[in-house]
């Protein structure tokens, strides 16, 4: 049996006639007689019996009408999911988010929800350089990273510039609203991030091209404890803007960064030349609309 001969029994069932199925049904009569000989046939069972000018259905025959209309229900449940699934009205959006993540992420993704609100997310934080190979393993589709990186097998779509700010404690402010490289270099900094990852490595880079020895004394991945550090007056630090505005830290003060060789480039990316679902395009024609 498959999907049309039980559409087809269930019109005999409720039609009580061939003849009235086979209108309901759009189809000639010979046709759906023999269909229905044939599911008997093949489970050996009667399905109706006549009973004057109507059929009635046999206990085999209600057995089969009630999965019947299961099957078909379930079938188009799955049609219209499928349907809604390709055009990205439900699905699921699978993200990465750089460990120092946007800003506005919550506001986007509220704003994304409003408009398909069948949509479920899988998000996952981690740093960059994570990210791509997750991208590239196909565990998530998009992610928002901090460039720059080897980018050649991914498609990129640039959000936005984000200058650093040199953070220490309410207790000591030896400047003010901006500051240089040079004149930090002996403050004993705790750098954000781990050796060799992301942010980490942009500030060790931009002090080595400025030819500045900083004086680091620590490093500390958890952004919160790092500001805590912070505030207590152990060490100053050095942070993209992002951080700034996401944690709220009355005992922390922020100068601006005015060097040009330490700067944060943010961007969306995703695999390039290989499927996209209608979800994940749905999300970046968003971001697209955002940031223009």
């Amino acid at each position: 049996m498959d999907i049309r001969q039980l559409r087809y029994f269930i019109a005999i069932v409720e039609e009580r006639k061939i003849t009235a199925a086979a209108e309901r049904l759009h189809i000639s009569q010979p046709p759906l007689s023999q269909h229905l000989k044939t599911m008997e046939d093949e489970l050996r069972t009667k399905l109706v019996e006549r009973n004057g000018k109507f059929l009635e259905v046999t206990e085999a025959g209600k057995a089969l009408y009630k999965y019947a209309l299961q099957m078909t229900q379930l079938m188009e449940e799955a049609r219209i999911e499928v349907k809604e699934v390709g055009n990205g009205v439900s699905g699921r959006l699978a993200i990465g988010i750089n460990t120092f993540s946007v800003v506005g992420l919550p506001e986007l993704l509220h704003q994304f929800h409003k408009e398909y609100p069948k949509v479920t997310y899988k998000i996952h934080q981690n740093e960059s350089a994570y990210l791509c190979q997750l991208v590239r393993d196909r565990i998530v589709e998009l992610a928002i990273i901090r460039l720059p990186l080897e980018l050649d097998i991914f498609s990129v779509l640039h959000l936005h510039i984000e200058p650093f700010y040199f953070i220490t404690s309410n207790k000591k402010q030896p400047f003010h609203h901006q500051v240089m490289l040079a004149d930090i270099q002996n403050h004993p900094l705790i750098l954000p991030s781990t050796e060799g990852m992301g942010v980490h490595y942009m500030i060790l880079e931009a002090f080595s091209k400025a030819q500045l020895h900083p004086n680091i004394v620590a490093d500390c991945s958890d952004i919160s404890l790092l500001l805590d550090l912070v505030a207590s007056d152990f060490g100053s630090a050095i942070v993209p803007e992002t951080v700034i505005k996401q944690y709220k830290n009355a005992n922390i003060h922020a100068s601006k960064i005015t060097d040009t060789e330490l700067s944060a480039s943010t961007g969306l990316i995703w695999l390039k030349n290989h499927y996209l679902s209608k979800t994940a395009q749905n999300f970046i024609s968003l971001l697209t609309e955002n940031n223009n």
